[in-house]
């Protein structure tokens, strides 16, 4: 039996498979429309693909539906060392899962939070846009690109620049704890319960509760995906080198988003070939808070990009 989701529209799940790269098995999920445009949705922590339930109803009439649990979350597994979990890993990943789908056409892309991440590292590959037609990219900026603008905000040296700096420093100090061993892990051991996390996201993003998606794994999920941070924030975001992408980009900038600021985006025209921005009066978890914004705002940009060389 299928499992009802938001508006009374069923889960067509169609095919389910698993893709073995590098010590890990990654669980893939197909629904939707097999003649429709072939479109990758990338969740990030500590969600899984449920993340999109909200959003997949709107995508379905119109689009082949690809979802998967990333590395180390929900169904997917993982040899669970900190090293798998860098970037270049995930990216690697990502494009195993694209290869595994085997479209006639260059997939479209629609990430959150480290699923963002991890796709930034793959469209600006050489050669991306071979197999990636387009990506909407939703509170997960390039580590890369991020590490270039506060070097850009310390070198402007002025009260603008240096306050912007800042208030992304203080907005990022929750990833030192996150970092810090044993600490984080007992604590979401012990308080990483749906429970808890719906309530967290009822009060904080002000999200109903009906439109809150979580994977039985949650906890699991939050402590294995805390070596996501570990394996990354600092040689990344302190050591940046530059990376330019030729695939076009759409921004969905939570303007209320509690980890990102909006102005660490200010300089992506710089990185970008073509990028569309558009800020929109949310937290972080906007695929909980506006399933149907989302959707709406990927369906507007693949449906400009679709056949597109």
């Amino acid at each position: 039996m299928s499992t009802p989701l938001p508006h009374g529209r069923p889960r067509q799940q169609l095919h389910e498979w698993t893709v073995d790269v590098a010590g890990a098995q990654l669980a893939v999920f197909e629904q939707g429309n097999p003649d429709g445009p072939t479109v990758v949705l990338v969740h990030g922590w500590p969600d899984t693909h449920h993340l999109w339930d909200g959003v997949v109803p709107s995508l379905v009439d119109s689009f082949r539906v690809i979802s998967y649990d990333t590395r180390g979350h929900g169904r997917s597994t993982c040899r669970g060392t900190v090293a798998e979990m860098r970037i270049e890993q995930l990216a690697d990943d990502f494009l195993a899962v694209v290869d595994s789908v085997r479209a006639d056409q260059p997939v479209h892309v629609l990430a959150h939070d480290w699923g963002s991440v991890q796709v930034w590292d793959a469209v600006c590959r050489p050669g991306a846009h071979r197999s990636i037609a387009s990506f909407t990219s939703i509170s997960g900026p390039s580590l890369h690109h991020m590490g270039r603008w506060m070097q850009s905000r310390l070198t402007a040296r002025t009260p603008k620049a240096l306050w912007q700096w800042a208030t992304q420093v203080i907005s990022g100090m929750y990833t030192l704890f996150f970092m810090s061993g044993v600490l984080p892990r007992a604590f979401f051991r012990v308080f990483g319960t749906r429970y808890l996390w719906s309530l967290f996201l009822r009060i904080v993003e002000r999200i109903d509760r009906r439109d809150i998606h979580l994977a039985e794994t949650l906890t699991d999920d939050m402590v294995s995906g805390l070596r996501i941070y570990r394996a990354n924030i600092f040689r990344t975001v302190l050591f940046p080198h530059d990376r330019f992408t030729s695939v076009p980009t759409q921004l969905l900038i939570p303007t209320r988003d509690p980890a990102v600021r909006p102005a660490s985006f200010s300089n992506i025209d710089q990185w970008t070939a073509e990028v569309d921005i558009r800020r929109v009066k949310s937290g972080h978890w906007l695929p909980f808070k506006d399933p149907e914004l989302v959707a709406s705002a990927a369906t507007a940009f693949i449906d400009k990009h679709t056949g597109k060389d």
